[in-house]
């Protein structure tokens, strides 16, 4: 079911995000350790962003495995940024292409998904019917995480005059609460897990849900600290550096340091601009 990171802070090489960890990214797309499937095999995307020279990220995206990938080897100590999205991916609905590989980029937004929506094909019109003709035509891909995405924007641009983290949680559970009215209506029982993270490169959203409140979600784990270090694959939160911070969200634990800290079932994380961190309650 995919894993998933996100990063926001003092800009960081993503070398030390991606492939320097004990339980790095790069080692979860092969030996996964937080879920049933161990492989996510089936492509990978990073999205960052360089704000000195564009407000909307960079995209980097391959139905290569990520472990056996030279270009992103070589350009992962070369990269350096502020926000970082990455995702491995385990195909569950839509082809192994890279229309349907994470992190999906609208404009100045990236998201990322980690779970899936069962028999999706059965809501799939039904999701698509509300959208404005720009998202409507914008989707290029097949996947669950891709319409959910674009349904969360027509929400997001009908509701909100601004963007705003707010806006994109309200967002959130105005989403959650009508798939899970589709997929009662259509029959659907099979509980949808919906651990997504989404980011405009100055704050991001994450959530960690299932439609069932009777279901444990996936594993969703966030860190913050001073600043992000890692020694000998051991990862840790270290005293200030100047005006140094950092904030990680990761669907597994990258190392096995006490700096984690898992967010509640049903809940979303809030990483502000000036990377204070609420949590806050789903209600869907």
């Amino acid at each position: 079911m995919c894993r998933l990171m996100a990063y926001k802070g003092t800009p960081i090489i993503i070398d030390k995000l991606l492939y320097q960890p004990k339980n790095s990214l790069i080692n979860q797309s092969f030996h996964a350790r937080e879920i049933e499937e161990p492989l996510n095999g089936d492509g990978f995307g990073i999205g960052w962003y360089v704000p000195e020279l564009n407000y909307e990220p960079i995209t980097y995206v391959s139905v290569n495995p990520a472990w056996n990938n030279r270009n992103l080897r070589n350009l992962a100590p070369k990269i350096q940024t502020d926000c970082l999205v990455a995702h491995v991916r385990a195909a569950s609905v839509g082809d192994v292409s890279e229309s349907n590989c994470h992190p999906f980029h609208y404009k100045n937004l990236l998201m990322a998904h980690n779970g899936g929506v069962e028999d999706f094909g059965k809501i799939k019109r039904h999701i698509r019917n509300p959208l404005s003709d720009e998202l409507y035509n914008w989707i290029k891909g097949q996947t669950d995480s891709e319409h959910i995405f674009a349904f969360l924007l027509n929400k997001l641009f009908t509701e909100h005059k601004s963007l705003s983290p707010e806006a994109i949680a309200d967002a959130f559970e105005h989403t959650f609460s009508e798939l899970k009215k589709m997929m009662a209506d259509h029959g659907i029982t099979e509980p949808a897990y919906l651990n997504m993270v989404i980011t405009n490169g100055l704050f991001l959203v994450a959530t960690r849900y299932c439609t069932d409140p009777k279901e444990e979600p996936l594993t969703l784990y966030h860190s913050e600290g001073s600043r992000y270090v890692v020694e000998d694959g051991i990862t840790r939160m270290e005293a200030a550096e100047d005006d140094d911070h950092a904030v990680l969200v990761v669907s597994e634990k990258l190392s096995d340091d006490p700096n984690w800290t898992m967010i509640p079932a049903n809940h979303l994380v809030i990483v502000e601009q000036t990377l204070n961190v609420r949590i806050r309650q789903i209600k869907a």
